[in-house]
């Protein structure tokens, strides 16, 4: 959510107060603890929704990591769903756009600020990112639209949880903070066929 939107709230592509986000996380995603709900047989073949309503944990986060971009308050509504898969999680963010914000504005905001990122890519015009994508690598893909009817920008991202989201990113991180190059240890590649 935070690579798919703060390109874009911090050059005021888009507005702060109406963002919305609908992420799908496989069960390593959706908690720790062995429950009914997230059984493989419960899991496999359906979707389902959980803290929704504002009660997800990570809601006063995700507003806070984008109001610091733009040094203004941030407003979203985040509902996680519960994907049929072990890993992985696929975000479509959405918000109204800025006044005269064209979807040219959009993609090379999102080029600008991640041309130099190994890990990061903007996927070419009509391609979509695909959790298989970057399943077992440090990479997150990248894509937007603007719909003219609603006048909504559309930014869907791609991440493998347990890489970048977790194990992958403190990697990365140690590698900055020991003065190693970024990218030690880590890979872009996803191991899906």
């Amino acid at each position: 959510m935070a690579l798919a939107l703060a390109p874009l709230v911090g050059t005021g592509l888009i507005e702060t107060q109406d963002i919305v986000i609908v992420a799908a996380s496989g069960t390593s995603g959706a908690g720790r603890k062995a429950t009914e709900n997230l059984l493989a047989s419960n899991v496999m073949g359906s979707m389902s929704t959980y803290k929704t309503g504002g009660s997800h944990q990570h809601t006063p986060e995700m507003e806070q990591t984008l109001a610091s971009v733009c040094a203004q308050p941030v407003r979203l509504s985040f509902t996680p769903l519960l994907a049929p898969m072990p890993r992985g999680i696929i975000s479509t963010c959405t918000a109204l756009a800025a006044p005269g914000t064209t979807v040219e504005d959009v993609r090379h905001a999102l080029h600008a600020a991640y041309a130099e990122e190994a890990f990061v890519t903007v996927l070419p015009e009509g391609a979509w990112p695909q959790t298989a994508s970057v399943s077992g690598s440090n990479a997150v893909q990248l894509q937007c639209a603007l719909d003219p009817h609603t006048g909504r920008v559309t930014v869907v991202s791609v991440l493998d949880n347990l890489v970048k989201g977790a194990a992958g990113q403190a990697v990365q991180n140690a590698n900055l903070m020991l003065g190693l190059p970024e990218t030690s240890g880590l890979t872009a590649d996803g191991v899906a066929p």
